[in-house]
């Protein structure tokens, strides 16, 4: 058999999604830690632990960068990024971007994590700018929460419950009841870091810094730009009008 017919033949059996995303809507790409309950308990502190977090926000940056996107945002094991509107990579075909995307996460949190670990992805349409903040205000809610949880959970279980009865403990409690919880084994929910209770936030930023014209032969002020992560969010509305201004280009140092 003609190599070229046996190529033809295999490349017809070859499947593949041609689902592509909306022009003019925005997307997010959203990864996800997969089973990383087990490789957290087995490799990193609970309930937070510092060389998680700087992984999660060192492949944030790379998300960022790799997919040309507006903004990342992180909390616990997941990423959101969200990309320009005109956005077209890989053809706008949503099969690429999620397999590129969880696997550009994987590599990079074992790198830095130390830890063979691996990512899903999903992909998120929003037709308007209020569509994304308020994607991004569910994302930090759901972060408060976990961060709650998570800190209830953990003090239990170091104060010698197993993992069933600080369960039970925490079953149908409120919000205020787990942060009494808290404060009762002396943690204040409002004294920990703002990574831990509202994710971390990472974006492109103009700036003013000073340099030499040769032309003109003296120091003139010129714009460039950086990455800047933000580990102290704003909450609520604070937070919706910094994610507006971050939709129009507005976010300056």
């Amino acid at each position: 058999m003609k190599h070229a017919t046996l190529e033809k033949r295999m490349r017809d059996l070859e499947y593949f999604g041609d689902t592509r995303v909306l022009t003019e809507t925005w997307s997010v790409v959203r990864v996800d830690g997969r089973s990383f309950s087990r490789l957290t308990e087995a490799n990193f502190e609970k309930p937070f632990d510092a060389r998680f977090h700087e992984a999660m926000v060192a492949v944030s940056r790379a998300l960022l960068q790799e997919l040309s996107g507006i903004y990342a945002y992180t909390e616990s094991d997941e990423i959101s990024v969200l990309l320009p509107r005109e956005w077209r990579m890989f053809g706008g075909r949503v099969e690429k971007i999620v397999s590129v995307a969880s696997g550009l996460a994987s590599s990079v949190f074992t790198h830095h994590g130390g830890v063979p670990a691996h990512f899903d992805a999903r992909v998120w349409l929003g037709p308007t700018d209020t569509s994304v903040v308020d994607y991004f205000r569910w994302r930090q809610g759901d972060a408060l929460r976990c961060s709650l949880n998570g800190w209830c959970y953990w003090t239990l279980r170091k104060a010698g419950q197993t993992k069933r009865e600080a369960t039970a403990a925490l079953e149908g409690r409120s919000f205020e009841d787990k942060r009494t919880l808290l404060a009762e084994h002396g943690v204040t929910l409002a004294d920990l870091p703002g990574w831990q209770r509202q994710g971390v936030g990472i974006y492109e930023e103009t700036y003013k810094k000073t340099g030499f014209n040769p032309r003109l032969q003296r120091e003139v002020w010129v714009v460039r730009r950086r990455l800047r992560v933000e580990p102290e969010l704003p909450l609520g509305e604070e937070y919706a009008r910094f994610l507006r201004r971050l939709l129009a280009g507005k976010v300056q140092s």
